[in-house]
């Protein structure tokens, strides 16, 4: 089903498309943005709740500062002095955060509309052609992101490109989850486990230092299922320096045979099991969100959400310890992740 979702850029009509599973599950997205707008999840009582913050309409989309449900590109993450050299040219891209480049800056995928190539009950194909140079990046990229949702309740979202000459490519999904419902406050009492036994420390501007270091014997180790907010005051420099959680994982085995992740809503009972063929996951805890107006009347604040952004590791374009995202010209980018959701 879709459905008027709002006018934006010049009263250009979005469009929404909803999805539903034989579970009754369903999930949202929007040809403007390509955005996860809602996900609908049984609880332990069968009843439905709303998984992921958002706006009720495109124009949030359009206004909004905390990049909810946002699919992420070219590059995500942060990207040192906003610039990267690629086969001995320097390429200059937005500066969006001090100095540094953050998600490609403002010129983002979520504030474009897609072409929607295929949808139905139970999947939607967003694409588009990024050309040469938009956000500083080289080569025409032609992009597709798939939304499916399973009737094994399900949601994989798939990236798929190919650019004609070389670029990087590091596609993501910037959804805040709430297992509790999107506005039942913070997530703090949510049990986390996360299978990293290293993780990539970070300077004062959020930039990787290089290394990859274990979790052991610090707040950043969720090898055994804790609480989100357990440790998150701890006097650790990494912490303080970020507000809370916001790191790359280096999952210690990507793929599909088992979750790199498992969520507990301590109110739902909702279950939600990560899974991706990426190196790495940016776990974040809303930081930064203040008084965010969302859907149905919520107000966001600081902690009532956490991401789950999986993704080659930030800077990797110019830090030569991390896994490349170089695309080479022809070569197909391909990757996905599953969210799994159950009581």
């Amino acid at each position: 089903m879709q459905k008027n979702f709002g006018m934006v850029q010049e009263k250009k009509e979005a469009v929404l498309y909803e999805m539903e599973n034989k579970n009754g599950m369903r999930a949202a997205v929007s040809s403007y943005g390509a955005v996860l707008v809602s996900l609908l999840v049984p609880d332990r009582d069968k009843k439905l709740r709303d998984v992921v913050l958002g706006y009720d309409t495109a124009e949030g989309y359009q206004s909004g500062k905390s990049w909810f449900g946002a699919t992420i590109g070219r590059c995500g993450n942060r990207t040192e002095n906003a610039q990267f050299s690629l086969n001995g040219t320097v390429f200059h891209l937005g500066k969006n955060e001090g100095e540094n480049n953050l998600h490609s800056g403002p010129d983002r995928y979520d504030f474009k509309f897609w072409e929607v190539l295929e949808a139905d009950t139970c999947h939607v194909k967003f694409f588009r052609r990024s050309p040469d140079m938009e956000q500083g990046f080289p080569g025409n990229f032609d992009v597709s992101v798939t939304y499916e949702l399973t009737d094994e309740n399900e949601l994989k979202i798939i990236y798929h490109g190919v650019c004609d000459q070389d670029t990087i490519a590091n596609m993501t999904n910037h959804s805040y989850f709430n297992l509790n419902g999107h506005d039942s406050g913070n997530v703090m009492k949510h049990t986390l486990r996360l299978n990293a036994l290293h993780y990539t420390p970070v300077r004062a501007d959020s930039i990787p230092t290089g290394e990859i270091a274990s979790v052991e014997g610090t707040a950043m180790d969720f090898r055994r299922e804790k609480e989100i907010g357990r440790d998150i005051g701890a006097d650790e420099e990494q912490l303080a320096l970020t507000g809370g959680y916001d790191h790359n994982y280096v999952l210690d085995q990507p793929g599909f045979d088992m979750p790199f992740a498992e969520v507990r809503g301590d109110q739902s009972g909702i279950v939600m099991r990560a899974y991706t063929d990426c190196p790495g996951v940016q776990l974040y805890t809303a930081n930064f969100v203040e008084h965010e107006k969302g859907k149905n009347g919520a107000v966001y604040e600081k902690r009532d959400g956490f991401c789950l952004e999986t993704q080659y590791f930030p800077n990797s374009a110019n830090e030569e310890n991390f896994a490349s995202p170089i695309l080479r010209a022809g070569e197909t980018y391909e990757t996905e992740t599953v969210y799994a959701f159950g009581i």
